[in-house]
């Protein structure tokens, strides 16, 4: 079959399966991100195979283009939320940042594992998945102080996981003498390149959309402006996530006039993240699983606690609402690209460790792919906020 065949008819069932997913979705306790990731492995290489081999090099651009799209949206409602609930968003961040380095770091060294490994998974272990958490947030019609606070935390973590990250590669690579200097420079280069991009392209960008033309053209410079700035960051070797946030924050800053920009990629978003889970379930390995299954089931639970503790301290310092003591920390468990990236990193830095480094982290992603989004959910059910946005 030619292959532009393949790529409609596959296109139109992903989105076939799409609709089938929210409609369950809606109508039982488990979110429409983890039934299209299970979905996905299910029709993937490791389940029936059936979707076709070219798929799998669509993975990586829809990745990206979905993303960049969520980072932006991110970044939009962020300036937003701190001034509302900055105090908190910024403790709870912070909190949940180091419970995680801290629990996961040290349990680990405690259970025997090579402390340098420890110490990048303990850094890895902040990261979350802005993509799942922001969907579970849209799929319940969320809205209150603890989902502004939730979104808020999510769109700091990749900045601040990315400091942290790259410090804690760089002691790590300083302690063997492989160059710590290059990779504390290379991690201050992908953080703040990419807020210098995101400034670059928002300030223009907040000028100009929604005053060249009106009605349907907006969507086509939001858009481009979204696009441009995602491949500029990937060129330039910064974070496109962060790069995307910070445009977008500078958007809803300056265009004061209206918040179209953000209205139109809404409008567009969910096609691409249809394809995003999808596609993301069908790349999951069962055999990173099987292969170390003690370290991966280890680093799964010092996570989860980890987060859990931090976040309540981090709450608790803020002086915050009992819910968001409570529920922070299980809606913060969705984890995905970001940390992969991370451990990708990590090891080509470190060779020795890469094998089992990878294995962790890959295994355990797929983990919480899949469970994080139901724990998301269920804490924004139970912190009383799911239905609150309007229609």
């Amino acid at each position: 079959m030619p292959e532009p065949a393949v790529f409609l008819i596959t296109l139109g069932g992903l989105f076939a399966l799409g609709l089938i997913t929210d409609f369950v979705g809606r109508r039982t306790p488990l979110p429409r991100v983890t039934l299209l990731i299970v979905m996905g492995f299910l029709i993937g290489p490791a389940g029936l195979g059936w979707l076709p081999d070219p798929s799998t090099r669509w993975f990586p651009y829809v990745a990206d283009m979905a993303l960049v799209m969520v980072g932006f949206l991110l970044g939009g409602g962020l300036v937003e939320r701190l001034k509302s609930h900055g105090r908190v968003i910024w403790s709870v961040a912070t909190g949940k940042l180091l419970g995680a380095f801290g629990v996961v770091s040290l349990g680990l060294m405690v259970l025997g594992v090579d402390p340098r490994m420890a110490f990048l998974l303990g850094a890895i272990a902040g990261a979350t998945a802005p993509a799942a958490t922001s969907d579970v947030v849209r799929e319940r019609r969320a809205d209150g102080p603890f989902t502004r606070t939730l979104l808020g935390v999510v769109a700091l973590d990749d900045a601040a996981g990315l400091v942290l990250f790259s410090l804690t590669l760089a002691v790590a690579q300083a302690a063997t003498g492989a160059g710590g200097l290059d990779a504390l420079v290379f991690g201050a280069w992908e953080v703040a390149g990419a807020v210098l991009l995101g400034l670059a392209l928002g300030v223009p960008m907040a000028a100009l959309t929604g005053r060249l033309a009106k009605g349907e053209p907006t969507q086509v410079e939001a858009l481009a402006g979204v696009f441009l700035c995602g491949g500029l960051a990937i060129a330039l070797e910064t974070s496109f996530l962060l790069a995307s946030m910070t445009m977008g924050a500078v958007v809803a800053t300056r265009a004061r006039h209206h918040r179209r920009p953000f209205h139109a990629i809404e409008g567009i978003e969910w096609p691409f993240m249809i394809l995003f889970f999808v596609l993301a379930g069908a790349s999951l390995e069962v055999g990173a699983l099987r292969a170390l299954g003690a370290p991966i089931a280890a680093y799964v639970a010092l996570r989860a606690l980890g987060i859990d503790l931090g976040t309540r301290a981090g709450a608790a310092a803020s002086r915050a609402e009992p819910a968001i003591r409570r529920w922070m920390g299980p809606a913060l468990l969705p984890q995905a690209g970001i940390a992969l990236g991370m451990a990708l990193v990590a090891a080509q830095r470190f060779p020795e460790l890469g094998g089992e480094l990878l294995n962790i982290a890959i295994a355990s992603t797929a983990v919480f792919e899949i469970v994080g989004p139901v724990f998301t959910r269920r804490a924004v059910v139970r912190a009383g906020e799911a239905g609150r946005a309007p229609e």
